[in-house]
């Protein structure tokens, strides 16, 4: 796309002129140009216009298109934050109880529980399960 757009500039760059002399020969007083040869210039006069004009609007075309070609990149890359989001969310509580229970404590009442282990991969379960379940229940997944 980008290729067409810096052709397309540089076809304009160089008819533009062109309509800028054709415009000056038609209003002068000039013996160039005579009774039989004006008509002909109109005739080209009107080609060069009629070709900036296309030109304009394929520029305008491929504009469009570049912009609906950002806009699907973009709402991809929004789909992908959107699930990193959604697991970081999920192992953030995880890493708080790892952070916690990694610390080098002497006195941690649960370390002398009977069922303080279990307990504690139960939550590390039901968390994310629970996390899971809410997320597609608002139908983030």
């Amino acid at each position: 796309m980008q290729r067409l757009r810096r052709e397309l500039v540089f076809i304009r760059k160089a008819i533009v002129p062109l309509r800028e002399l054709l415009t000056a020969l038609l209003r002068s007083d000039t013996e160039l140009i005579g009774a039989k040869t004006g008509p002909y210039f109109r005739d080209v006069f009107d080609h060069v216009i009629r070709v900036i004009e296309t030109l304009d609007s394929y520029r305008d075309l491929i504009n469009g298109m570049l912009e609906i070609y950002l806009s699907a990149v973009s709402n991809r890359m929004n789909e992908v934050m959107k699930v990193l989001t959604v697991f970081a969310t999920i192992f953030i509580p995880l890493t708080f109880l790892v952070g916690i229970y990694g610390m080098n404590f002497d006195y941690m009442p649960e370390l002398r529980w009977k069922w303080s282990y279990p307990i504690l991969w139960l939550l590390f379960f039901l968390i994310p399960a629970g996390l899971l379940l809410w997320f597609r229940k608002r139908k983030w997944l």
